[in-house]
């Protein structure tokens, strides 16, 4: 498999399944991905732009990345929230994952060591660097064999 240049910057959003699932969104196509509290998620959130790559993460039971999205429309006010420090931003599906990159594996690798994703673990919205991407999908590959 080539490997494919990434020149947007790289996220993982995370969701509950029985909230908005990656099924879900596969069914819409897009969606305004809205409802982020914490203070250093909105600011990952303000950040991100049109054309940037999105990992949908499963968290709930399942703790696991399940697919990849593309921002389509960059940050905007909630314009169903009354909070004015509310942002959205829209995404549309690229593709389900073969294989569903679970937390424990993750946590096995020491390249994530400090990652968000095990720092922070409530956080919903961090960026994924370059290499943490990489990473994340040669261990997809792999786990297709």
């Amino acid at each position: 498999m080539a490997k494919r240049k990434r020149s947007a910057n790289g996220w993982l959003f995370k969701q509950e399944p029985s909230c908005y699932s990656f099924a879900d969104l596969e069914r819409d196509d897009t969606t305004w991905w809205d409802g982020v509290n914490n203070a250093l998620a909105r600011q990952h959130l303000r950040a991100v732009t049109v054309g940037d790559r999105v990992l949908y993460y499963h968290t709930g039971s399942e703790k696991a990345i399940i697919g990849e999205m593309l921002v389509v429309a960059g940050p905007q006010s909630d314009p169903n929230c009354d909070d004015p420090k509310s942002v959205v931003v829209q995404v549309k599906v690229v593709r389900r994952w073969d294989q569903p990159i679970t937390l424990a594996r993750i946590k096995t690798d020491p390249v994530f060591a400090d990652w968000e994703l095990l720092r922070i673990s409530r956080l919903s919205v961090m960026p994924v660097s370059a290499e943490l991407w990489e990473r994340l999908a040669q261990m997809e590959v792999e786990s297709v064999g």
